[in-house]
């Protein structure tokens, strides 16, 4: 069964953390990162700009309109997130409670029960 963990954040977080403290919390998720994806279980492990660079992408009429934002009504919002592949969502918690970022931050466990025809994994 595939899981989702999420983090959010933003970048007044990030900047609050020091530089070096920060250093040590990504080498601590890089070391995650590595020892999930040897056993097969961590598929992707993806962090995102801040919200100041995403775009936002309607189609109206038929016309493609490409704006900034997303212009949230939230300080926070999606700052990294992971796919795992595991037996048991028991399984998906056990990851999701080692990893660093998670004496932080919540992390949020999204179990995914439909995927796509066509994903080749």
């Amino acid at each position: 069964m595939k899981y989702m963990l999420i983090i959010y954040g933003n970048q007044e977080l990030w900047d609050s953390i020091p530089a070096e403290e920060f250093q040590e919390h990504v080498a601590e998720v890089d070391a995650f990162n590595r020892r999930y994806a040897k056993t097969g279980e961590l598929l992707g492990a993806y962090g995102n700009a801040d919200a100041s660079a995403a775009k936002v992408v309607r189609v109206r009429d038929g016309v493609p309109m490409v704006t900034d934002g997303p212009y949230l009504e939230t300080k926070e919002y999606l700052a990294s997130w992971y796919l795992l592949d595991v037996e048991s969502e028991k399984r998906a918690l056990e990851i999701a409670a080692d990893m660093p970022f998670a004496a932080l931050r919540e992390i949020e466990v999204w179990p995914i029960p439909h995927e796509a025809e066509g994903n080749a994994l």
